[in-house]
């Protein structure tokens, strides 16, 4: 008998907490599921990313350089290509960062990372292009070529990488990145035919043997008939592709001033004080000398490749070795953090952005120009028809105020193999208005994405723009003002020689 009422006891309690559960659902007062209504806001097929400025006020520093590595093995996703019904692809503009490279600093006392930068089909990271992509390289004397260029070598080729060049693996993200747009651009809107004419392609790149062989490894990729003899290949001199239009002295004085902000930042964290000295000690140099060698470039290489952190042994009076001093995953995140926390510091600021709309405009202004002609149905000035894909073979210090300058601060530092993506749109045939200014543009959109995620609505020139069923994507006119005049804004001019040459406070 007792055992029966404990029964009925334990069953009364059990439907009064139940009760008590669903009550508390039903008025919000606990989630039913945290993780799912998070995702109930989820990427809609326009604005394929989340809201720039909701990014976390403290990221995991691990998790994001997980994601700035790009490794080369996970299955790429991307939005390239999708468009509503009837809309035609005129043109694709592109700009990549180089791959994943040999660091560009050493650390002091320490053995540099075992990595080897040959080629080879049969080692990890590979890609099913590799072998062929070899075999072609070999064939580069075929293709034109700046002169600067020709002396670079068009595959990385050092059993012991060489500072700053690119890896195998950098080399295997661009293949994978080309054979991507590939099947975005060729596969499903036949962009370029296999008999593609010179014309039709244009190709630049700094005189970095990284960027160089980052772009062939791309265009390799995405090519639907890889042929030498149509391809040329032409010289940025500066990191800024700004062309002839590099002489901007305000541009370098906001750049001066936001170093200095930076630098202040930096000095002002005392966790990353303290531990640059707890660095220094363990491998036994002054506290500036490790400062100066700049250890993360270093670190980032060791964690993308899975490799120890390095280690310096020091040596007693003896001259015997006494126990070896290593740096570590916490030494590392506190750097990557302080980086992550001075993203959100110059965006506050604001100097960045100014100096970000005087780096990227040359750039910008030659893609809008390129765009607006495409558009038109124009020739270039000698008659030849316009390039219907633009490469632009870059690096962090060119992607970074391009994204700044396009109102795309909250999108990241850019990721090794990082892609930007300007697409031009054709809409469906509409009924002509002559009394329409911009006539020739109004059924023209562009759109813009990064690494995948269409972008086009976080833009600073069409992120108040009013999309409708009618018409969802952004029009050119929008993206050709921006570049035109009302990036200036932001600096209170109207040109860019106007802002480039006036006093800076």
């Amino acid at each position: 008998m007792l055992a029966r009422n404990r029964f009925i006891m334990v069953l009364v309690v059990g439907a009064l907490l139940a009760v008590l559960s669903f009550s508390l659902q039903y008025l919000h007062l606990i989630p039913t599921n945290p993780v799912a209504d998070q995702r109930s806001q989820g990427k809609s097929r326009k604005r394929v990313n989340p809201v720039l400025h909701t990014e976390p006020p403290s990221p995991d520093p691990i998790r994001d350089t997980h994601q700035y590595c790009n490794y080369p093995n996970l299955t790429e996703h991307g939005w390239e290509g999708h468009s509503p019904a009837d809309y035609k692809l005129l043109s694709v503009q592109v700009m990549i960062r180089h791959g994943d490279r040999y660091p560009l600093y050493s650390i002091p006392k320490t053995k540099r990372p075992a990595i080897d930068c040959t080629l080879s089909d049969k080692r990890k990271p590979s890609h099913r292009l590799l072998a062929s992509f070899i075999n072609h390289m070999a064939l580069g004397g075929r293709g034109h070529w700046d002169a600067s260029l020709g002396s670079l070598p068009r595959l990385p080729n050092h059993s012991s990488c060489e500072t700053g060049e690119l890896t195998q693996t950098g080399v295997v993200q661009h293949l994978k990145n080309g054979d991507h747009l590939r099947q975005a651009y060729i596969k499903r809107h036949n962009l370029l035919t296999d008999d593609w004419s010179p014309r039709q392609l244009w190709v630049e790149t700094t005189g970095k043997s990284r960027t160089l062989q980052s772009g062939l490894a791309f265009l390799f990729g995405f090519l639907p008939n890889f042929d030498w003899s149509r391809v040329t290949v032409r010289q940025q001199w500066s990191t800024l592709f700004c062309g002839s239009s590099c002489d901007c002295p305000a541009r370098n004085r906001y750049l001066d001033q936001d170093q200095r902000r930076q630098y202040r930042h930096r000095t002002a964290n005392t966790e990353l004080e303290h531990t640059y000295v707890a660095m220094a000690k363990a491998l036994g140099v002054a506290t500036k000398t490790l400062r100066a060698a700049n250890p993360v470039d270093a670190l980032l290489c060791h964690f993308c490749h899975s490799l120890a952190f390095p280690c310096s042994s020091t040596r007693t009076l003896s001259d015997t070795p006494a126990e070896e001093a290593c740096l570590t995953l916490q030494h590392f995140a506190v750097i990557r953090r302080q980086q992550k926390d001075d993203e959100l510091d110059r965006r506050e600021a604001g100097i960045y952005r100014r100096y970000a709309v005087l780096a990227a405009h040359p750039y910008l202004n030659r893609t809008a120009t390129r765009l607006e002609r495409i558009a038109k149905g124009r020739q270039t000035r000698r008659g030849k028809e316009e390039a219907v894909f633009a490469l632009a073979s870059a690096h962090d210090v060119t992607m970074a105020p391009l994204l700044s300058a396009l109102g795309l601060e909250g999108a990241g530092f850019p990721r090794f193999a990082a892609r930007l993506v300007f697409e031009l749109w054709n809409g469906p045939e509409v009924k002509e208005n002559s009394g329409k200014k911009g006539k020739g543009l109004d059924n023209v959109f562009i759109r813009v994405l990064y690494n995948g995620e269409d972008l086009t609505f976080d833009t600073a020139f069409c992120r108040d723009h009013r999309r409708d069923f009618a018409q969802p994507l952004c029009p050119l006119g929008n993206f050709l003002s921006f570049v035109k005049r009302d990036m200036f804004n932001i600096i209170n001019a109207t040109s860019y020689q106007q802002a480039c040459h006036q006093n800076v406070l």
